[in-house]
């Protein structure tokens, strides 16, 4: 022992040794609290956050309550590429982010962007369009306005609207969110949960979560 404390009196040797141990069990008892409030906001968020069977339901009303839900419209878009088909929803999304722009400076490259991307001739993701509609939002880009698209995104709605959120609603990627979990787990739904459960629950639910 040093020589500075063993000149010490036993009880003040032992006054710090409960002194000591004291603060020890209250930062322990910090630590503890800490993690169990930092705990108890992540599950109060993450209880915020979860997706309610109600929510999932309104989306089969209407291809716009689907795609007006962020998580929603998460999901139809994760679908969409399981086809290979996601420009169109792509098209859309463009086109409600172009009609936001407030500087009119922006309006031409943003529109010639989107242009470029999804309706030219040489479009990487061209959309399906009929060439009267092609030719209008075409001549469009002379001088682009917030609704130089309007009627190709209308054009690639009821497109949507008709095909693909009709195979939608059939699918996994909105049934496993719709149906209660355990429900109706027969042959057939056991066997498709098995086989989509990767696809719906790391494409769909973390996007949703």
């Amino acid at each position: 022992m040093c020589k500075g404390l063993a000149a010490l009196p036993a009880t003040c040797l032992k006054s710090a040794k409960d002194m000591k141990h004291r603060l020890g069990f209250l930062l322990q008892k910090s630590d503890s609290c800490d993690y169990s409030s930092s705990q108890g906001k992540k599950e109060k968020l993450s209880s915020s956050q979860r997706l309610s069977q109600e929510e999932v339901r309104k989306w089969a009303d209407s291809l716009e309550n689907l795609i007006h839900h962020d998580r929603g419209l998460a999901a139809f878009r994760a679908f969409l590429k399981s086809e290979y088909s996601e420009e169109n929803i792509e098209f859309w999304v463009s086109c409600e982010e172009y009609k936001k722009t407030k500087s009119p400076a922006k309006l031409s490259p943003r529109a010639r962007k989107i242009y470029d991307e999804f309706i030219s001739v040489q479009a990487t993701k061209e959309v399906n369009l009929d060439s009267c509609t092609r030719e209008k939002t075409s001549h469009n880009m002379l001088e682009p306005t917030l609704s130089c698209f309007d009627e190709a995104q209308r054009k690639i709605f009821t497109l949507m609207e008709k095909d693909s959120y009709r195979r939608f609603l059939k699918s996994p990627y909105y049934l496993d969110l719709v149906s209660p979990p355990g429900a109706g787990c027969g042959p057939e739904n056991c066997k498709r949960n098995h086989t989509h459960s990767l696809d719906c629950n790391s494409n769909i639910i973390s996007q949703c979560a």
